[in-house]
């Protein structure tokens, strides 16, 4: 297990938008963090109130967003328009080619989310978006399948070979996940804190897990994570 802390990411800081960047993004480069398996992209955005990401391209990716804290506005060359607020999960599809935007609809709340970006199966899908809402209720205490390749128990089809779960857990709750032989798991804390096989992770801290096949999450004081389990 290798542990990737928060203060180890790169950082986009402009006005409007403060960015970390768990792998090489933009104008933070390095070659020893281009990813991890299928996973390239783990941005820990917070937007300004009434402030966005204007309309933008993307292709062959596969795109996770995750809101954690107020609301994100997506609208698309698809057509589509939505309003992602907490407990909110959007897959998109870039394939062959999309373009959207991404904007912060509150006057006064600033919105907090995680945007990843996992590279698909194949080149050329067509693009596609899909999106769900996992209250706390069904991630407290436990890991709630939220993605996969093979969706099952309501979790949004992706087009990866990954299970992406999500989980709260308070204070003194536990969680136990078993990685089957010759895949590895990544976990991203996104707030609180977590101990993963009893290393304390801190929010912002990530972890690249290769050759164990039991993960113990345990929280003493509350915490929420990501975890990829990854081909």
């Amino acid at each position: 297990m290798t542990i990737h802390p928060a203060e180890a990411r790169g950082r986009t800081r402009i006005d409007w938008l403060d960015s970390r960047h768990s792998f090489s993004f933009g104008d933070y480069q390095d070659p020893k963090q281009m990813g991890f398996r299928t996973l390239r992209v783990i941005n820990d955005d917070r937007v300004a109130p009434a402030a966005g990401f204007g309309m933008h391209g993307h292709r062959d990716m596969e795109i996770i967003t995750y809101v954690l804290d107020g609301a994100l506005e997506h609208r698309d060359s698809l057509g589509t328009g939505e309003v992602l607020r907490r407990g909110d999960v959007q897959r998109m599809t870039a394939g062959t080619g999309i373009r959207h935007s991404e904007f912060n609809p509150s006057q006064t709340e600033p919105a907090h989310f995680l945007q990843i970006w996992l590279f698909p199966e194949r080149r050329g899908l067509t693009p596609g978006y899909e999106q769900k809402n996992f209250p706390d209720v069904e991630k407290q205490g436990r890991l709630r399948l939220i993605a996969a390749a093979e969706p099952r128990d309501g979790a949004l089809k992706i087009h990866q070979d990954v299970d992406l779960y999500a989980s709260v857990l308070g204070g003194g709750e536990s969680a136990t996940h078993e990685i089957a032989e010759g895949r590895s798991a990544w976990v991203q804390v996104a707030r609180g804190s977590v101990e993963l096989n009893g290393t304390r992770l801190a929010a912002g801290d990530g972890a690249s897990v290769l050759d164990q096949r039991g993960l113990e999450f345990v929280s003493r004081d509350g915490g929420e994570f990501l975890l990829f389990d990854l081909n």
